[in-house]
């Protein structure tokens, strides 16, 4: 028989090392990944659909906007986006948000689980989306020293959020440009 403190140290480090890898892995989808440019815009894969082509030109006219607390909730187009005023904004550039949700919000919105385009995870502190396998969101971001909404190709930890993604993702009308 197993003492229990080496069961336990094992247990421990099992733990520990599932969480270092989360922290570093890529956040890839299960299909065709959008490409990150070098000045930190992301372009969509040509065989992604209309809207997730939407929410990536979106994303990419308000990344590197200032964070701003609450911003992105009175106007579609702020001066400023938190992390759910910049999640709703590409949702809405999608046709898949009639108006912003906060982080709690966006915790009970869509369906449950992982989509194949779109993931978006949520807690009541913060929400960020995976589109086409790239990371949107206002923190633990790799392209440059700023605040605000921007893209990564890393995921982050993301123990106690909640998995959700769109529905209706294939028959979404984006709005224009």
């Amino acid at each position: 028989m197993r003492k229990p403190g080496k069961l336990l140290a094992c247990l421990v480090a099992l733990l520990l090392s599932s969480a270092l890898y989360n922290s570093a892995v890529p956040a890839e989808a299960a299909v065709p990944q959008a490409q990150l440019l070098p000045d930190g815009r992301a372009v969509a894969p040509p065989s992604a659909p209309p809207a997730v082509k939407a929410m990536i030109e979106a994303a990419n006219r308000i990344r590197h906007r200032p964070y701003v607390w609450g911003g992105g909730h009175r106007h579609w187009n702020s001066r400023g986006y938190d992390c759910s005023g910049s999640v709703s904004y590409v949702m809405h550039a999608a046709g898949l948000l009639d108006w912003p949700l906060d982080s709690t919000g966006f915790m009970r919105w869509g369906g449950a689980g992982a989509g194949s385009w779109v993931r978006i995870y949520a807690n009541h502190e913060h929400v960020f989306a995976i589109i086409a396998g790239l990371r949107w969101d206002t923190s633990y971001t790799t392209d440059g020293d700023r605040s605000g909404p921007g893209w990564s190709e890393q995921m982050r930890p993301t123990n106690g959020f909640r998995l959700r993604h769109p529905l209706g993702l294939f028959h979404a009308t984006p709005l224009a440009g």
